[in-house]
C-alpha cells in the first residue's frame, strides 16, 4: 500500500518578511487615512483646481494608455518572438525608464523634443511644439508607462509558447494571419492587463512630466502636480487628493481584476 504523500506547505519563518512587507506598504496608507480631514474631505476634491487637474489626468492617461498599445503590443511581440540581431540590447533600452528616475526621462525628452532638441528643432520649423503643452504630458506618461506594458505582455507570450502559432504556420497561414487569428486573440487579457498597469502609472506620473511639459493649470498640470502645489500651501487638501488618486488607482485594478479573473494582481 502507498504511503499518503506529505502535505507540502510554507515555512513558518517566510511570513515574517512577508508581513513586514505588506506592512510597510499598509503603514504609509493608514497614516495617510489618519491625517484626512473628513469633515471638510468632499470640498478638499472637489475644488476647481483639483477637478481641472483630475480632468486632465484622465485624459493624458487613457491617451498614454492607447499609445502603450498601439506601441507596446507590437514591440512586446518583437520581443517574444523576433530573432534580429541585438534583441537583448533592444530589450535593455526599451526596459530604461524603469530604472530611471522620471525627472531623468523629462530630461531626456526635453532636449530632444524641446524646441532645442534632437527632433525638437525640426519640428520648430513646421510650427509643431510639444515641450510644455497637453501633448508633453501625454509623451512623458508614455514614456514612462510603455515598459510596464511591454514587461507584462511579453512574460504572457513567453509564458504561453508558440506551440499554435507553429500549429497555424505548418497548415499555411501566412505570418500576418497567425498574428491576427491566433497570438493576438491568445493575448488579449495580458493585453488589458498590461493597458491597466500603463494607465495606472501614467495617472501616478511626476517627474517626467513636471521637467517635460510643465506646471500650466488646465494644459499641463496633472492631479499630481496639483497635490505637489498643495502640499506647500494645503497640506490637508493635498493628502485629500493624494488619497483621491489612491482610490481611483485601486478601483480600476479591481474592476478590471474581476473582469479577468486570471489577472496577476
Amino acid at each position: 500500500m502507498r504511503a499518503p504523500a506529505a502535505a507540502t506547505g510554507l515555512p513558518r519563518w517566510i511570513y515574517v518578511p512577508a508581513v513586514i512587507g505588506a506592512l510597510l506598504v499598509m503603514l504609509p496608507l493608514v497614516g495617510m487615512l489618519n491625517t484626512i480631514d473628513w469633515t471638510n474631505f468632499f470640498g478638499l476634491i472637489t475644488s476647481e483646481s483639483a477637478l481641472i487637474a483630475l480632468q486632465l489626468s484622465l485624459k493624458t492617461a487613457f491617451a498614454s494608455m492607447v499609445a502603450c498599445v498601439i506601441l507596446g503590443v507590437p514591440m512586446a511581440v518583437v520581443l517574444a518572438r523576433g530573432s534580429l540581431p541585438g534583441l537583448a540590447i533592444w530589450r535593455s533600452v526599451i526596459l530604461l525608464p524603469l530604472v530611471l528616475p522620471p525627472v531623468v526621462g523629462g530630461i531626456a525628452l526635453l532636449y530632444t523634443f524641446g524646441r532645442q532638441g534632437l527632433i525638437g528643432r525640426q519640428l520648430d520649423v513646421l510650427g509643431i511644439h510639444i515641450a510644455f503643452t497637453t501633448a508633453a504630458v501625454v509623451l512623458a506618461q508614455t514614456f514612462v508607462a510603455l515598459p510596464y506594458l511591454v514587461v507584462s505582455l511579453e512574460a504572457a507570450m513567453r509564458l504561453h509558447g508558440n506551440r499554435y502559432e507553429s500549429v497555424a504556420a505548418t497548415l499555411g497561414a501566412a505570418p500576418t494571419t497567425v498574428l491576427r487569428r491566433v497570438t493576438l486573440p491568445l493575448l488579449i487579457p495580458a493585453v488589458i492587463s498590461g493597458a491597466v498597469l500603463s494607465f495606472a502609472r501614467a495617472l501616478g506620473e511626476f517627474g517626467a512630466t513636471l521637467t517635460f511639459a510643465g506646471s500650466l493649470q488646465g494644459r499641463t498640470r496633472t492631479l499630481p502636480l496639483e497635490i505637489y502645489l498643495q502640499r506647500e500651501t494645503d497640506p490637508e487638501g493635498a493628502v485629500a487628493l493624494s488619497l483621491l488618486l489612491v482610490v481611483i488607482a485601486i478601483v480600476v485594478m479591481v474592476a478590471t481584476r474581476r473582469r479577468l479573473p486570471g489577472a496577476p494582481w
